[in-house]
């Protein structure tokens, strides 16, 4: 057995220790306990993530787990000494007995009926009893051994108190059978209609209250349910994907089968298993109710840019000339790759000159055709000296994808789950997989589309004998540097198919040289689910797998697009397996960061807004000043605030001109809510708007620049084609700001623009908050001085305080004053001030009271 169940409580980490001293029961809880050699892991079925709780407990491995329901111990069988059997408590404290009758060698299949009998065997027919019934006049004796009517080729079987009958499933067959125990009677219920066409090890199953059976595959981590099989009869029976848990090459487990394991109701909105995932995004709902079955994947001609400080900037310029030529990939006229006649062929390549193509799997997850999709215009953009792409297709459905990429140097600076999550996209697991019984790290990624992706990253180098070295990290730091890789990047409608691709890239990989090792790191046991930034402010949302109670961020954050990286180191405190961190970071362009715990794999990610850039692919154009400038002051209107602002001078005989997305993925945003279109601008000359749309189509409207800045409002019905048609604002990609020549001779050109924002403001506006109960600190976090905005209605005094996370006033901080009717702003100073969050209160003579955190660098 394996495996899971709901959040622990609790977390206990011991080192087991031996003899005969009493622990306390488990008695019938929720939890589930996965066994590894000796290691012991927590296991939460509803999201399939787990943690370790007590390792090296014994000096042998234990197998063959289950739970006694007639005393509320766990069991297991020793491996070292022979002939030995384990209890195991509460607090992982293990007593060890010696049963003299047992015949020699490990046994791993194993389970206790609700009576208190211990069936357990290894592999053929034979199988042996231990009473362990507390009870009983035969406690802790040997009962015998036994004979399955026939032989069965399983790894683990469980009791389903429904019925008192043991249940399993076959490897390879993929049937289901009940097996009377008292008489080793076999009986065939049929093929699990889910398992069709798999051929796994089930390392652990077992049960809950209504007999339900729960089957979870070693080499993929994933958790199958079969429903209520007491009532099954041959041929009916009904089957699901449940959850992803982790994978192992050696695991069982253990679990009250009376409990109840929390079920999704798919269609009412709520996550009801508490797992963090609602109705159609969890496993477990795939197929059911109004939730299809995932069936598509994103193409990889969209994916494959790194991971570093230039990411925002390349993903802008790579989009952005994307946009403006209107590209679309056509999988309809792209190039069919066939399988040639060096496919697998060994001695054709030396190792370290293999042709990307000769990588590439074919013909292993049922495709009806594979078509390339290689980026081309990666290659000027990134660390990668060459690049191949394929897209696998069912019809004309993606399945699966899978960038190759040639690094010279050190591994490619990109990670999927990495910027997908800067896309949009949400991380919904993280866990192992197991390719040659070694681990390598899987994601699950939602993207903004809905599609769901399992994704794998993984490299291979070679070592000094000209063997391959393949590594397998969740942080690109982890990977050895100074070394050339090939880089795989695959990703798949099923965790299925991404096996069967990432094993096939390994067989190819070996046809050119041997595999000499295999590295790995573990995945982050807390991670970041999905992040945003706007106006002001970083909000993460956290899967907390181990029960963690404070994170350390560390990362660098750039204002603008044009400015330097500025560092910043934070601790949060976290709480619950979801919980959610608001950083107050004030106006920024983008934040890269890691989230580290006291214990496992960090969590990077990149977090940014959408991005202005230089549009300087005119002729006869030379830039002379480019530089975007942050924002003076929130923006907290109820307008969509484009954030930034851009100083721009040059020479140019056609235009010179800026370009700002509305999303960072250049997706069209719909701004329809709004009818205007406000900015303030000084400058020369022309200045053309031009709005660039989801369909392709462009639409522009012109004011005239002077040295004098003044405020423009373009209604959206200024706006026009080529053929003089309007438009509104809805489904749009990026605008355009661009200063052009009036004659078509060299000009010199000067632009500032700053405020720019959509709304349905009155005229003159101001970008402060009015909210009498809402105070505003910017910027927060503070380096050197913060401005505090506040609103009175009437003329009064004030009184500010500050205090730190202990509660203690710094009287250094008191500050008094008087207030006016209106907007109000106070500076606060940072004197000497450490880094850290403080709060503050602010009382007027008014009766009025504001407080709220202040993050100091």
């Amino acid at each position: 057995m394996k495996f899971f169940l709901q959040k622990m409580t609790y977390l206990i980490l011991l080192s087991g220790i031996m003899g005969q001293s009493q622990s306390t029961p488990f008695a019938c809880d929720f939890n589930a306990y996965l066994f590894q050699y000796n290691d012991i892991y927590a296991l939460d079925l509803a999201s399939g993530s787990s943690y370790l709780v007590s390792e090296n407990i014994t000096p042998g491995n234990v197998n063959a787990v289950a739970y006694n329901t007639t005393d509320g111990y766990i069991w297991g069988y020793l491996s070292t000494p022979s002939q030995s059997i384990v209890r195991i408590g509460k607090d992982f404290t293990v007593e060890q007995h010696t049963i003299p009758e047992l015949p020699s060698g490990n046994k791993y299949v194993g389970d206790i009926s609700t009576d208190g009998i211990y069936y357990f065997k290894a592999g053929g027919a034979s199988y042996y009893k231990i009473d362990l019934n507390p009870e009983s006049e035969t406690y802790l004796e040997y009962l015998g051994q036994f004979s399955l009517s026939q032989s069965l080729s399983i790894a683990d079987w469980a009791f389903n108190a429904k019925d008192n009958k043991l249940y399993t499933v076959e490897r390879g067959t993929n049937v289901l059978y009940r097996i009377s125990a008292e008489t080793g009677v076999v009986e065939s219920l049929g093929e699990v209609p889910i398992l069709e066409g798999l051929n796994y090890t089930f390392g652990a199953v077992y049960f809950d209250v209504d007999g339900n059976f729960y089957i979870s595959a070693n080499q993929t981590g994933a958790v199958y349910k079969i429903d209520s099989v007491q009532d099954i009869s041959l041929g009916v029976m009904k089957s699901n994907i449940f959850a992803f848990g982790p994978a192992a090459s050696s695991n069982d487990g253990a679990r009250c089968p009376t409990a109840p394991v929390p079920q999704e109701d798919c269609i009412n909105g709520v996550d009801d298993d508490g797992d963090g995932l609602v109705d159609c995004d969890d496993p477990s709902c795939s197929g059911v109710a109004s939730c299809p079955t995932i069936s598509l994947t994103s193409g990889a001609n969209d994916g494959g840019l790194e991971s570093n400080d230039r990411l925002s900037s390349l993903i802008g310029e790579r989009n952005y000339n994307r946009a403006r030529t209107n590209y679309k990939f056509d999988k309809l006229t792209a190039k069919k790759v066939m399988k040639g006649a060096t496919y697998a062929k060994t001695g054709k390549f030396s190792p370290d000159a293999i042709p990307l193509k000769q990588l590439v799997p074919l013909d292993v997850i049922g495709e009806s055709s594979t078509i390339e999709s290689s980026p081309a215009d990666l290659l000027d953009l990134t660390n990668a000296s060459d690049i191949y792409s394929v897209d696998y297709l069912r019809k004309d459905d993606n399945i699966g994808a899978l960038m190759v990429i040639k690094t010279d140097n050190k591994v490619y600076e990109h990670s999927k789950f990495i910027c997908d999550r800067f896309l949009g996209a949400q991380l919904l697991s993280v866990s192992n997989i197991q390719l040659r019984e070694k681990d390598f790290i899987k994601s699950i990624i939602k993207q903004p589309d809905g599609n769901t992706e399992f994704a794998l990253t993984f490299s291979a180098r070679l070592d000094a004998n000209d063997e391959f070295v393949v590594e397998s990290h969740w942080n690109i730091d982890a990977y050895e540097d100074n070394a050339a890789y090939y880089n795989f990047q695959i990703w798949s409608n099923t965790v299925d198919d991404l096996l069967l691709l990432a094993d096939e890239i390994l067989n190819l990989l070996e046809v050119n040289s041997p595999i000499s090792e295999f590295k790995g790191s573990t995945p982050p046991p807390v991670f970041v689910k999905s992040a945003k930034y706007a106006k002001g402010e970083v909000i993460l949302n956290l899967v907390n797998n181990n029960k963690t109670e404070k994170i350390q961020l560390e990362g660098g954050l750039k204002k603008t697009e044009t400015s330097e990286t500025e560092s910043m180191t934070l601790a949060a405190p976290i709480d619950g397996y979801l919980d959610s961190v608001a950083l107050s970071t004030g106006n920024i362009f983008d934040f890269g960061f890691r989230v580290s715990i006291a214990n496992g794999t960090p969590d990077d990610l990149f977090v940014a807004d959408a991005p202005w850039g230089l549009d300087g692919s005119s002729d006869g154009t030379t830039v002379d000043n480019y530089e975007v400038m942050p924002v003076q002051m929130p923006y907290m209107e109820d307008g969509y605030p484009v954030e930034r602002n851009v100083e721009l001078s040059g020479k140019t005989s056609s235009y010179i001109g800026v370009y700002r997305a509305l999303s960072p993925r250049f997706t069209p945003v719909n701004l329809s809510d709004y009818g205007k279109l406000t900015f303030e601008a000084s400058g020369t000359g022309v200045l053309e708007v031009k709005l660039l749309k989801g369909d392709g189509e462009s639409y522009t409207a012109k004011v005239n620049l002077t040295s004098e800045t003044n405020t423009f409002n373009l209604l959206d019905a200024d706006f026009k084609s080529s053929t003089n048609v309007t438009t509104d604002f809805a489904s749009l990609k990026v605008i355009n700001f661009n200063l052009l020549s009036e004659d078509g001779s060299v000009e010199e050109k000067q632009m500032s623009l700053s405020n720019v924002s959509f709304n349905n403001n009155e005229d003159n506006k101001i970008f402060i908050s009015e909210d009498t109960s809402e105070s505003v600190v910017y910027p927060n976090p503070m380096q050197s001085e913060s401005s505090l905005y506040f609103y009175e209605e009437s003329a009064g005094t004030y009184t500010f305080e500050l205090f730190n996370m202990a509660g203690k006033k710094i009287s250094s901080h008191d500050m008094n004053g008087d207030t006016k009717e209106g907007q109000n702003m106070i500076s606060v100073q940072r004197k000497n001030l450490n880094s850290g969050l403080y709060f503050y209160k602010i009382t007027s003579s008014n009766d009025k009271v504001w407080s709220s955190k202040l993050m100091v660098k």
